[in-house]
């Protein structure tokens, strides 16, 4: 499963791009993703202080869509 982030600059509200957070198992139960989602999200932004998350989802890794 992935997280697929859709992320701002703090600085530069209006500069946005798309990142993705892949996660430690292959289970493509949505629930589950959505269970572990706000620590791995919380742990991401720990190391990114410079972007904030607008918006966030879970994918499956083979169905990847094209956008958020």
């Amino acid at each position: 499963m992935l997280i697929l982030l859709s992320i701002c600059l703090a600085a530069q509200p209006s500069q946005c791009k798309e990142d993705r957070i892949s996660l430690s198992y292959e289970a493509t139960n949505p629930f589950i993703c959505l269970r572990t989602a706000q620590s791995a999200l919380a742990t991401w932004q720990e190391s990114h202080s410079e972007w904030h998350v607008t918006r966030w989802r879970c994918a499956a890794r083979e169905s990847l869509p094209k956008d958020l």
